[in-house]
Formats: structure tokens, sequence, C-alpha cells
């Protein structure tokens, strides 16, 4: 983590999650080197992007587990305690299709209200590759395998099996247009 603001978001979610969730704190480490791979492709957003992926799961953190939707509890945690950087904060707030997973816990007026989408899709599709590219315990995978992965942990009956199957087309296209974007980078 390079950017100043990236070594302060990565103390921060170090000291909420590292503890409480050892296995989560993998993920958004894990998420934040791939967040790495894309520093050219971002250039001076890359110190944002990096900040946002290591932060993406903040919310889960039981202290700060207000509604149970760890994109608007995280959001509003680093808004209110932090007075976070506004498109960090709205990063966080609507990383991989978090609207979607909003609407299926009736707080979709409540994310849209208080942490609009983000114009930058370049910025909202690099995030989402980096989070539905990396396995729960920090490791690389394809969008195809986490996506299976989510529905084998969570059940697809549940609200998150069900999010995530609405989701997966968005979530499949982002992710090849991060891949088309790489591969496009001169050598």
């Amino acid at each position: 983590m390079n950017g100043s603001m990236a070594k302060w978001a990565c103390s921060v979610a170090e000291a909420e999650l590292r503890e409480s969730l050892p296995r989560r704190w993998m993920h958004s480490q894990g998420v934040a080197r791939r967040a790495a791979e894309l520093t050219e492709l971002l250039g001076g957003d890359a110190d944002l992007l990096a900040s946002a992926a290591v932060l993406h799961d903040v919310g889960y953190a039981p202290r700060l587990a207000a509604t149970g939707f760890h994109p608007l509890d995280g959001a509003r945690f680093l808004r209110d305690d932090h007075a976070a950087d506004e498109r960090l904060v709205r990063l966080v707030a609507n990383h991989s299709l978090a609207l979607l997973e909003a609407q299926e816990r009736g707080l979709r007026g409540d994310l849209e209200a208080e942490f609009p989408l983000l114009d930058d899709h370049r910025l909202v599709d690099a995030l989402v590759y980096c989070d539905m590219t990396t396995t729960p315990d920090g490791n690389g995978t394809s969008a195809e395998d986490r996506l299976e992965e989510i529905m084998e942990r969570y059940g697809a009956d549940s609200l998150v099996g069900r999010f995530i199957r609405r989701a997966s087309p968005d979530i499949l296209a982002a992710v090849s247009r991060v891949e088309a974007a790489l591969a496009a980078q001169p050598r």
C-alpha cells in the first residue's frame, strides 16, 4: 500500500477486523493485493481503489454492525467516525452491486439516499473485480468460482444467495471489462 490514504485505510481495517474476524481480514488483504495489480490501469485513482479494497468489508466488524448490512454499516462508520473521503465511502457502500442486496434487505432507499453510486464505472468495476476474484482466505480465484463459493456458503435460497443469483451477470460483466482493460495494456 503506497499511498497515504491506503496506509490509513489498512490500519483502520486491521484494527476493526484482525482480531474479531481474522478470515475477513485475510480476504480484505487479498482484495487489496488484487487492487495493487490495477495500479497502472487506474493511475491517479490507484490509492483510492487500494483504500476501498482493504476497507470494503469493514462493516462486518461486530462493533460496527448496526443494520447487519455490511456495506451500509461500513460506509457510515467511515463517514461518521473518520470523515473519510466521500468517493471512498461511496465505493465501500456500493461495492460489488450492494444496491441489489440492499433491495433484498429493504435498505435500498437508505443506501441510495446516503451514498449515491459513483459515476466512475471504471472504479466501480475495479472494486468488483478485486472482491470477486479473491477467496475468503485472500487467495486469487476466478469470478465464477467465487460466485459458486458464495452460493455454497450461504445457500441458494438465502438472502445472500438470492442477491448473488441476481447480481451474477453484472458481476461477471464487470470482471470481464477489467480483464479486457488489463489485456489491452501495453506490456
